[in-house]
């Protein structure tokens, strides 16, 4: 009995299964072998002892579910196989084309590939694909090669710190310190004041706040190891500002150490207006000289969109002289805009306090912005390229001499 059991159901596994999975008759046959094992176990428990008897509730849900789990695997995945193996040697023929496809794809990847509509669609898919795992392996360089950078910066530190240990370099290292902070305390009695406009706070995003403090940390320390050093002041200065916050990242207990002075007061408050000149690009007011009886004004603002006149604005409300520094005259401007950063104003007007040298301050405007230094103003070489330009025109002598004689009465007079 139990030989004609299994004999039957090899029978209807290898024939009658996927018979009924082509045709779609899953609830036909499910009912059809349930009856036929039935009967053939209730005759075989009829046969077996007490003891030995089945229960039949167990053995359907059993039945049941292997007949589904059966019927699934035969009728489901050699389809779905054979699909994504299409798929696969699809991908491969388009790699081999030279098409932009990725080198790993996984299983829910390749079925996405396969509901896409069109050819095109899927070329689109694979390239974004495609364009997706290039840059996971450009990230992965690129934190391979940062975390190389920062090793090698590790062991460059390590080889710095073992020499700073010798005494003789630490020794330096403490009375320039202390040679800094002497001529700072010394500049706050004696200095030139220089004024550091802190109400442009509402004009700037969090970034230009952020930048623009990290210019005036540069400054200060500029200031500090300057053999003649300004006293700086930080006019219309807020506590619990956003520039105050930035300050104490920056310096954090050493904020309330240094030498300079902050208030909240307005700089017209402390000083008389008549010292006073704000430095503004936008000033139609070109500065010559260097003077050291005035006191010079810098807005404290950085700003990527370039607002012009907001500066200028300000000096005018209050009734301040402007002054701009004289960039066309000793430079052949090339290109972008004649505002400088606050750390290069800084070291341009320590430069001429030191040696009004115009030529050694605005060594300090970025290469980028200018094509070299010039030895006559600009405005004398457009004159002499015009005459240049109606030269090559063709004109007549006559009229490049009156030309000639009117840009330069003095050195030449018509016979």
């Amino acid at each position: 009995m139990q030989c004609a059991n299994m004999l039957l159901r090899k029978i209807v596994r290898s024939s009658v299964i996927p018979f009924a999975a082509q045709h779609g008759m899953k609830k036909d046959l499910f009912l059809l072998s349930r009856t036929l094992s039935l009967s053939l176990c209730l005759k075989q428990d009829k046969s077996c002892e007490p003891s030995q008897k089945l229960d039949l509730d167990e053995w359907k849900k059993v039945m049941k579910f292997r007949f589904q789990e059966e019927v699934s695997e035969m009728v489901s995945d050699p389809k779905e196989l054979s699909s994504l193996a299409a798929a696969r040697e699809t991908l491969e023929m388009w790699r081999l084309a030279g098409r932009a496809v990725p080198e790993n794809i996984s299983e829910e990847q390749l079925k996405t590939f396969m509901q896409c509509p069109s050819k095109s669609a899927k070329k689109k898919y694979l390239r974004y694909l495609h364009l997706k795992e290039l840059r996971k392996k450009n990230d992965k360089r690129r934190m391979d090669e940062k975390k190389e950078r920062k090793l090698e910066a590790q062991d460059q530190v390590s080889n710095t710190d073992e020499t700073k240990k010798s005494s003789f370099v630490c020794l330096w290292s403490s009375t320039m310190d202390k040679a800094y902070n002497w001529r700072a305390a010394q500049s706050m009695i004696f200095g030139q004041p220089l004024v550091f406009d802190m109400s442009y706070e509402k004009e700037m995003s969090v970034r230009e706040v952020t930048n623009t403090v990290r210019q005036i940390v540069l400054s200060e320390s500029c200031n500090r190891r300057s053999v003649d050093p300004f006293h700086i002041h930080f006019c219309n200065f807020k506590n619990d500002s956003l520039y105050h916050r930035e300050f104490i990242k920056h310096y954090r207990e050493a904020w309330g150490k240094l030498l300079i002075t902050v208030t909240d007061q307005c700089y017209t408050e402390i000083f008389p207006k008549d010292k006073l000149i704000y430095l503004t690009a936008d000033s139609p007011k070109v500065m010559k000289t260097f003077d050291h009886d005035k006191i010079y004004i810098v807005g404290s603002m950085v700003d990527k969109s370039i607002k012009t006149g907001v500066s200028l604005a300000q000096a005018k409300r209050l009734g301040l002289e402007t002054a701009a520094l004289p960039l066309e005259k000793y430079l052949l401007w090339s290109t972008g805009a004649k505002n400088l950063t606050l750390d290069q104003m800084m070291h341009i007007l320590l430069t001429l306090k030191d040696t009004a040298d115009w030529k050694k301050a605005l060594e300090f405007v970025p290469k980028r912005k200018y094509c070299g230094f010039v030895n006559k103003p600009v405005k004398e070489l457009k004159k002499t390229l015009d005459l240049i330009n109606t030269l090559k025109l063709g004109k007549g002598w006559k009229e490049v001499e009156k030309q000639f004689a009117k840009n330069h009465p003095k050195k030449y007079k018509l016979k």
